[in-house]
């Protein structure tokens, strides 16, 4: 819900043209209020290819008689489902390796090569994507992860845009509907 991708061709063609790889039953799953720029790339697990012999060539994915091989492809390695948290920024042209979780918040620098998990509200860059810092300490984050602003609903987010945008954690807080009984 929210999330968008910036494309100025075609931001209908993400699943094809930025989700690649996709063959298997892994998901990648991205949170609300995601904001990808241009060129975000997100790599499955059926980009995997054999390492324990001399050659990594997909041979069996090329058919023909070098299908009768296909077995040599199963039991390759699978990392599991790519999950995004909610209100992530993606910087233009960075790729997602598979099996990645990205927490809430977080935000992934222009060009980073993200191999690894990314904490919650936590700022990465480079190749392989490191841990600059966190926005917040983890006491802030802590309670950031409490008040889940992305899962007020929509009427009570608008009325509040200005606090979410730049408003202080307590702020947040002081904004947040009343729990329900």
């Amino acid at each position: 819900e929210y999330s968008y991708y910036d494309d100025p061709d075609d931001a209908t063609a993400f699943e094809t043209r930025n989700v690649l790889y996709h063959y298997g039953p892994e998901k990648l799953v991205i949170g609300k209020f995601c904001a990808l720029g241009t060129g975000v790339r997100f790599i499955m697990n059926g980009a995997n290819h054999r390492m324990d012999g001399p050659s990594t060539f997909p041979f069996p994915t090329m058919g023909g008689s070098w299908a009768d091989h296909f077995d040599l492809l199963t039991g390759l390695p699978n990392r599991g489902d790519t999950v995004v948290g909610n209100d992530v920024w993606f910087g233009h042209g960075t790729t997602v390796m598979p099996g990645v979780r990205i927490g809430h918040g977080a935000i992934i620098a222009t060009g980073a090569v993200v191999t690894g998990d990314v904490p919650d509200y936590g700022i990465v860059g480079g190749n392989p994507a490191r841990l600059v810092r966190t926005r917040y300490d983890e006491a802030d984050i802590a309670r950031l992860l409490a008040v889940a602003w992305w899962d007020w609903p929509a009427e009570h987010i608008t009325e509040h845009v200005r606090t979410i945008m730049s408003g202080t954690v307590a702020d947040l807080e002081a904004a947040a509907p009343a729990p329900l009984d």
